[in-house]
């Protein structure tokens, strides 16, 4: 099933669609740095990405990135929603060389992001590093997740996000999965 989305703002004209069958992705957000991140989340998630987004980067990255994170988290709730039974929790460890970077996931339908991060530098490339958190943020909080970053030792920036990135993906991955018991994954009966 394609789930899709279009938003559009006096700063950002975005177009996603997402797949849970995790292939042929396409990704143009006009945002180098973030296409790689986005194609390495799609590769660990499953989770097929088709974006184009149009943004006043000529300002700077910020608007573009936190736009595409909460278009990614709506169509996650969307996702959640009309999955029958998932297994909810997700962990996962990434070492990326000498850096290290824990992700623990709730679909709990109650946002939170725990985000515990600081980057060796303020830059990679032209990206702003702090503009990671934004779109965690964005993303969490539009998908209704609790979610806990945590970078346990850095190095390189680029294999800071980098980590952080693919140990989200592989979270979600395995919260989404489908799990043996038969319905919602709460006692209470409902995510909400």
């Amino acid at each position: 099933m394609t789930y899709q989305k279009e938003r559009s703002t006096k700063e950002t004209d975005i177009k996603i669609q997402l797949r849970l069958d995790g292939e042929d992705s396409h990704i143009n957000t006009g945002v180098g740095f973030l296409d790689h991140m986005l194609t390495l989340f799609s590769f660990h998630s499953g989770i097929a990405l088709n974006i184009e987004v149009d943004g006043d980067t000529h300002v700077d990255d910020h608007h573009t990135v936190e736009d595409i994170g909460i278009v990614i988290g709506q169509l996650l709730l969307e996702v959640v929603k009309d999955k029958k039974s998932f297994t909810r929790y997700g962990s996962f460890y990434i070492p990326m060389d000498e850096t290290l970077a824990r992700v623990v996931t709730d679909i709990s339908g109650r946002p939170y992001l725990s985000f515990n991060a600081t980057f060796s530098r303020e830059k990679v490339g032209t990206f702003d590093t702090e503009l990671v958190e934004e779109f965690f943020r964005a993303l969490v909080i539009n998908a209704r997740l609790t979610t806990h970053i945590d970078l346990i030792r850095g190095g390189n920036t680029h294999h800071e996000i980098e980590a952080i990135f693919k140990a989200f993906a592989r979270s979600l991955k395995i919260a989404l999965t489908q799990d043996d018991y038969a319905g919602i994954p709460s006692s209470k009966g409902v995510i909400e």
